[in-house]
């Protein structure tokens, strides 16, 4: 198997506050927009993908929150965990300093995991 692009995608019976969360943490736009229904988020490397289940399958997706945890490096963390609180979504919890860097959790409207990350500067 060759695998083309990553596209990651969540259910969410909210779609359109789970839509209006991501466009204002990622500063963009959903790339496809159909209301009520789906929305996609063009980002570098990957896709984003959020969708409300058909009501016919629904019992496919079981509500609970955390479903996902969606992993976002940024350049500045400090950048990132100010945005975050301008969205009422504040990490919780202190910065985690990790053997790639340092890293928050923060969570969606939905209740998905936010890993918000900045690596280590590369060593010349």
């Amino acid at each position: 198997m060759q695998v083309q692009q990553t596209m990651i995608t969540v259910a969410s019976l909210e779609l359109e506050r789970l839509v209006c969360f991501y466009q204002d943490l990622l500063g963009q736009a959903p790339a496809v927009y159909q209301a009520q229904t789906y929305a996609e988020f063009r980002l570098p490397g990957s896709r984003l993908g959020i969708f409300c289940p058909r009501a016919d399958h629904r019992v496919l997706f079981p509500s609970g929150a955390g479903a996902i945890s969606l992993c976002l490096e940024v350049d500045s963390l400090d950048d990132a965990i100010a945005r975050l609180e301008t969205l009422d979504c504040a990490p919780r919890g202190p910065i985690i300093t990790a053997s790639h860097g340092r890293e928050v959790y923060a969570y969606d409207p939905d209740g998905n995991r936010l890993i918000v990350h900045q690596s280590w500067p590369q060593s010349a």
